[in-house]
């Protein structure tokens, strides 16, 4: 081919000026830190990133949800047992949801009993007065508020100076506690229904196992208050004034004036029949004045009416606090072991890892067996902690054995061997810091296990954490598993989804640090 570089023209030609030389940019960046360098591999991770967030709700749950509410674990009002949830913005706004009613189905006398009731006291026993009847009308099927149909439960005795702090209480606020009672000659004959303050109305047969209201020619259920005559005070506390129930004047029958009769004079006091939602509200505001103001359990109650977001709260609680410490401790312990057993090797080595499998070859339950039968008196938490960190630790001491015993050898171990560097630097400036990815995850899935060991023992009631205002998780599943034939499954359902979300939370947050904190992976952020 016939080169034609001198057939160039002139004017292509220029002379280049030196400052239009070319020269390499400089560099300009900042290093990252190892640390740095894994909170950005960290956040790459969606999955870890979203169980952080997670577990950062349960925490926050645990720490700060005990202040929100006025109920503690100690406390518990066996008339409300089995209430499911009720959120107050859900009950007055008229849905279907979290309102503290549960379906129901019954029959016509199942039905007359609520419809009574309602009648009675005023309040929304079947939600709306809305009720679905079966086409050969023997079913009847409501939202039954659960808060409500408790109604009156027993008659109740009290003292005469009670009687009067009531009254005085209706008068000041305008709530009504009391109501007529029945004429104990007149009530059930049956002894499970004789003291059922329930059962105000008249009954057609008042021997039965099941008591049939007596109704008007209008269907309407008829009473069967005390009525009494002016003057006739003997067995009666005639002073009172109906706040609600008609009558209060007296009513007129066969030209003598009757009033109803508020109270049953007995030994010991005063019988009455008191609205236990009002009467609730009246002991806790007026006599115990614990900031409890009425019902109102946003997790519904257990079968002995114990506050569930209460105990899941002070629960969850205690059991991130008992994780959090057994996991640090044994972190120490078993980093301090393993590292002096992976770097020193040989007899150093081989007695700390037959001393290691020794202790860890003892089983927990027999550790626990022993520790309960010698320390009866003590806590069970003390119990259950010293059980946790006899062979707790052992497992990170194994995790950070391996460790050093894969970098030890490393190039520039040895490097910084041969320049001097002592032992203490080599461990913890070198060799550690390389191993930290696979000990923190350790670290991370030690607390989800410490907790789900706990609920486990506390479930099968091997340890009993009840004490006080202190609970469990696995305590209240365990009050879920006997309240499922109850048709109350709530009482489980929130410790489970509790426990479900931690555990699967803890395992991806475990993996995600496991990636972040891996050395081979540096470089990678971007």
């Amino acid at each position: 081919m016939e080169n034609n570089i001198n057939n160039i023209p002139v004017e292509k030609f220029r002379f280049a000026k030196r400052n239009d030389l070319y020269h390499d940019s400089k560099f300009e960046t900042k290093p990252v830190s190892y640390f740095q360098g894994a909170f950005k591999r960290f956040c790459k991770n969606k999955g870890a990133v979203v169980a952080a967030v997670v577990i950062a709700i349960l925490v926050l749950f645990a720490i700060f949800a005990p202040f929100f509410t006025p109920f503690k674990p100690a406390y518990y009002d066996m008339v409300y047992s089995y209430v499911t949830p009720k959120l107050k913005l859900f009950a007055d706004s008229n849905i279907d949801f979290w309102d503290g009613c549960k379906q129901k189905d019954t029959n016509y006398i199942g039905y007359l009993k609520d419809y009574a009731l309602a009648e009675e006291t005023g309040r929304d026993v079947i939600k709306n007065g809305e009720y679905v009847v079966s086409e050969d009308g023997s079913g009847y099927s409501y939202r039954y508020d659960t808060y409500y149909g408790v109604g009156f439960g027993k008659y109740k005795i009290i003292s005469v100076e009670e009687f009067n702090k009531i009254q005085a209480y209706q008068n000041e606020t305008g709530r009504q506690v009391l109501y007529p009672v029945v004429k104990f000659s007149d009530r059930p004959t049956l002894e499970k229904n004789k003291y059922d303050a329930n059962i105000y109305y008249k009954v057609e047969n008042p021997k039965a196992t099941i008591l049939r209201p007596k109704l008007d020619k209008n269907g309407d259920i008829i009473p069967n208050y005390w009525k009494y005559e002016a003057g006739d005070t003997n067995s009666i506390i005639p002073e009172y004034n109906s706040l609600r129930i008609e009558g209060e004047n007296g009513v007129m029958e066969d030209g003598k004036q009757y009033f109803y009769a508020y109270g049953r004079k007995v030994d010991g006091g005063i019988e009455i029949r008191a609205e236990y939602y009002e009467y609730y509200i009246y002991q806790h505001t007026q006599v115990l004045k614990d900031g409890i103001e009425e019902p109102l359990f946003l997790f519904g109650t257990t079968e002995t009416g114990k506050d569930i977001f209460a105990c899941l709260a002070y629960g969850a609680r205690f059991s991130f606090i008992f994780a959090t410490v057994v996991a640090l401790v044994n972190f120490i312990v078993g980093v301090v072991w393993g590292s002096i057993s992976g770097y020193s090797g040989g007899k150093i080595d081989l007695f700390m890892e037959r001393f290691s499998e020794i202790l860890g070859s003892v089983p927990t339950m027999i550790v626990i067996t022993l520790l309960k039968y010698h320390m009866g008196t003590t806590s069970q938490a003390l119990v259950l902690f010293i059980a946790f960190f006899a062979t707790g630790w052992i497992g990170m001491a194994g995790t950070t054995r391996m460790q050093f015993y894969r970098f030890k050898n490393q190039e520039y171990v040895l490097a910084a061997r041969t320049l001097g560097a002592r032992d203490m630097r080599i461990m913890f400036k070198h060799i550690f810091p390389n191993g930290l990815g696979t000990i923190v995850t350790r670290v991370a899935l030690v607390i989800p296990a410490m907790i789900y060991s706990e609920t486990s023992l506390s479930y099968l009631g091997i340890i009993n954490l009840e004490a006080g205002n202190t609970t469990s998780v696995g305590t209240l599943i365990a009050a879920g598993q006997r309240s499922i034939m109850a048709n109350a499954g709530y009482v489980a359902l929130f410790p489970c989804v509790f426990l479900v979300l931690l555990m699967l939370s803890f395992n991806l947050f475990g993996n995600g640090l496991r990636d972040a904190f891996n050395p081979s992976l540096r470089g990678t952020e971007d």
